[in-house]
C-alpha cells in the first residue's frame, strides 16, 4: 500500500477518489463509482469528501516534506 497523498496527475475534481484508489490497489473508476453510488445511501459523503480534500496533502507537497 502507498502513502496516502493526492496525485498530481489522473485526477477528476480533488483527487481524494484517486488517492484512495492508490492507497487500496484499485483503479480510480471503481473508487468513483463506488463514492457516486454510496451518494444514494444516507450519509455525510459530501462532507467526508470535502474534508479529506482538505486534509490530504498533494503529492508534490508530500514529497517536499518527506524524510
Amino acid at each position: 500500500m502507498s502513502r496516502l497523498a493526492r496525485p498530481t496527475n489522473g485526477r477528476m475534481i480533488g483527487g481524494v477518489c484517486a488517492a484512495l484508489a492508490r492507497r487500496f490497489g484499485t483503479s480510480t473508476t471503481t473508487m468513483r463509482v463506488l463514492f457516486l453510488v454510496s451518494c444514494l445511501l444516507p450519509g455525510p459523503q459530501f462532507l467526508l469528501y470535502a474534508a479529506l480534500w482538505f486534509l490530504l496533502p498533494s503529492e508534490e507537497k508530500a514529497a517536499r516534506t518527506a524524510w
